[in-house]
Formats: structure tokens, sequence, C-alpha cells
């Protein structure tokens, strides 16, 4: 028996060392979301919900649904999928379900279970590659309290893996991404630059020293949304993922009728990104981004156009939340920031201003 297992232990991790996940997907993690423009004309004009008891729909690009369930207490509901953003099998299976699971936490909740979402091409890739996507999932999952319940699954041209997560949370915990109040400080608790790395990695040439760290940024859970939700003067709440900061900044600006102030220099950026950058490896949806929210955005002096370029629009994988807080509650919000070990992350990075003539300006 035990040899059997040593025997198919080796196996499986001789498989894995062949196949490279990421050559068979044509975008990487949330790179892989249609282009903000194709976006809204797929989606159309926003209608008013059907449903009084439904307390966010699709009208402001919220990371979520919540519904009304009667009893003071919201049902959250989302789902997310991609392809591959890295090689490893497991790996890949945790930051999809870690991606996924964040959705209910930047509205403040709790998720309480997680069905899977799997493509995959049956006759190029091996069934054993799939199952260790699931275990990645499932491990992920048990980090966050959940059960993986079941799911669904389907042939496909191209592997693709996620969650439709479910979660709750007291009404007034509730937190949307369009309620943020003018003079609100803007902290984000994940460095930028993930959608950097991941190229570098699809290409080859991601650094070993910085493997680790990209690895263990794109599983981390957002857990402190949780208890974000709690704090009265936390104002708005979302993740930043495939449209980027400049795009889900947007997105919190439009909705709240204002607009926001950030600097540059405090923008915090993961190891390794500046570096790729000066190489030239920006993702293809970096662009596609910049087309979409770049008119909205202004430069001062001193700001290295280029780099912002690159930088604020670069598509986020798992990405951290970005929180709009009162400056009277910022004491409170950096305590907990410094509780769940994010204490690096609680300086504010900008604030929300009257609406100006651009929605985003970025200071040295």
């Amino acid at each position: 028996m035990l040899c059997t297992w040593l025997h198919n232990y080796k196996t499986m991790d001789n498989i894995q060392q062949d196949i490279k996940l990421t050559q068979y997907s044509r975008s990487a993690g949330c790179g892989c979301k249609i282009a903000p423009a194709v976006l809204q004309q797929i989606i159309g004009a926003a209608s008013a919900p059907a449903d009084a008891r439904l307390l966010v729909g699709n009208a402001t690009s919220d990371d979520a649904a919540a519904y009304d369930l009667g009893n003071g207490t919201a049902l959250i509901a989302t789902t997310d999928f991609f392809m591959p953003i890295v090689d490893d099998a497991y790996q890949f299976g945790r930051i999809a379900a870690a991606n996924a699971i964040s959705d209910v936490y930047a509205m403040g909740g709790t998720p309480i279970l997680a069905l899977a979402i799997l493509g995959w091409p049956v006759d190029k890739l091996p069934a054993a590659l799939a199952q260790q996507v699931l275990a990645g999932a499932r491990a992920v999952c048990n980090e966050a309290g959940i059960t993986l319940a079941g799911g669904h699954s389907i042939d496909t041209t191209e592997p693709v893996f996620g969650l439709s997560v479910n979660g709750t949370c007291a009404i007034d915990h509730l937190r949307k991404n369009n309620t943020a109040q003018e003079g609100d400080l803007l902290l984000i608790t994940k460095p930028l630059g993930v959608g950097i790395l991941a190229t570098a990695h699809k290409r080859g040439l991601l650094a070993a020293e910085h493997y680790d760290t990209f690895i263990a940024q794109l599983a981390q859970l957002n857990k402190i949304g949780t208890d974000l939700g709690g704090i009265p003067g936390v104002t708005a709440l979302t993740d930043i993922t495939g449209f980027g900061l400049a795009g889900h900044l947007t997105e919190m600006a439009t909705g709240s009728g204002l607009s926001a102030e950030i600097s540059y220099s405090s923008l915090p950026v993961i190891a390794g990104a500046t570096e790729y950058l000066s190489q030239r490896i920006v993702p293809d949806a970096t662009y596609r981004n910049w087309n979409a929210y770049g008119p909205q955005i202004a430069f001062d002096a001193g700001v290295d156009v280029m780099q912002a370029f690159s930088l604020l629009p670069d598509p986020q994988t798992n990405g951290g939340l970005l929180v709009a807080v009162s400056p009277s509650a910022y004491d409170e919000v950096a305590a907990l920031l410094q509780r769940h070990g994010l204490g690096h992350h609680a300086q504010p990075v900008g604030k929300m201003v009257a609406r100006a003539e651009k929605l985003i300006t970025v200071k040295a």
C-alpha cells in the first residue's frame, strides 16, 4: 500500500512538473475579465430590481448581490472564476477559491457555503490535475470555515475554476462600494502589482525570490472585511480585482458622487513589480483597463506617468480591500489592521473629495 502511494505521489509530481497550466489559458486570473467597455454593453442599462428585498444588485458594479432575509440579516451571493494564474494546480485552486470568497468579505459579510465551478479540457489535461485544483480549493474553504459542498463541471477547451459563495451579515454591517463620504481616508490592505508578477510567471521570468510572496498574497483571505463591516465609520468597501485600483476606485467615486485623490508614493507595491515593469512586462488587461478609466485620471507634476499607467490599472487577482473610512474612525480601523497583522497597511493612500473634473487625481 505504501509503495503504491509513493508511486502515485511521484507520478503526480512528475505530471505537475511537465504541465504548465498557464500555457493552457489566454489570460490569467482576474485578467480574464471582459474589458469594461464590452462588459457595459453586455449588461446594458441597469433597471430597478423586481424584488424590493434585493439590497444590492448589478446597478453599482458591487462585489456581490445582497438580499434582505427579513430578520435583520442579509444573504450575500457571489460567483467568481477564471483561467489559471499559476502553473501549480493545487495553488490555482487555493487562489481561485480565496478570490471568490473575498467578494463576501468585501461586503462586510461572513461566508457560509461554497459550490465549485470547474471547466476542464479532459482531452488535454489529466483528471488528476483537476483533483489537485479541488484539493487546493477545499484547503482555503477550510481556512475560511466553510464547506465546499458540491458544484458543477463541464468539458471545456481551457481550464477554468472558481466558486459560487454564499454569506450572511447583519444588514447594518453590509458595506457597499458607492457610499463613501467626502473627507474619507482611503486604505488598501494588500500591495498592488500581482498582475505584473503573474505575467512574468506566465512568461517564465518570475524570479524564485518573488514566487513565494506572490503565491502567499494571491491565496490570502481578506477576512478583515467581516470586522470592517462592524465599524460604522467604514463608509464604503470593495476589493481590488480585475479592473485594478483605477477601475475599482472609479466605481467607488462614481457611485458616491465624489472624486478621489491618491498619493502615488504611498501606494503599497509588491516586491519585484517595479523590476518587471522596467522590463516592460505588463498584462494585456492593463491596456484595456487604461482605455476604460485613463481618461478620468489626472496626474500632478512629479508623478512618473508611465509607471503609474502600468500600476494603477494592473489587474489584481484576490487583491486587497479598498476601504473608505471617516477620519473619526481611523484609529479604530488602524487598530483592527494591527490585530490582523496588517498594521503596515494602516497608512492612508488618499482621500475622497468633492466631485472634480476628473474622478481620480494622482499626486506625487
